[in-house]
């Protein structure tokens, strides 16, 4: 996990809001057709009718998260889902804690 690349996406709002959402997503999405918001994650589109954006503009935020390592994408027929990566949120959470 690239520490510049980590900053970059927490530097922003919205994409701590994503986190946060895709932490508990069936409280904050509704169900999807296609893919089971826990096991696969959250559509994109979702996010992005969520934060109120266009899906280009989502779809960067998701691409940083992504690079940073926080979110996994996983493509399900023309969809794109998004979860966090936990194990490599403990890592930094552990990190940061370590050189405080």
């Amino acid at each position: 996990m690239a520490n510049d690349a980590v900053l970059r996406a927490l530097a922003s709002e919205r994409r701590l809001l994503i986190l946060t959402w895709l932490k508990d997503p069936v409280a904050h999405f509704r169900p999807q057709v296609d893919g089971d918001l826990v096991k696969d994650g959250v559509c994109g589109v979702f996010i992005a009718e969520k934060l109120g954006v266009s899906q280009p503009t989502a779809s960067e935020h998701l691409r940083v998260l992504t690079a940073a390592g926080l979110v996994r994408a996983k493509r399900i027929k023309q969809w794109t889902f998004y979860k966090r990566d936990e194990a490599q949120i403990r890592d930094l959470k552990r990190t940061v804690l370590a050189r405080i």
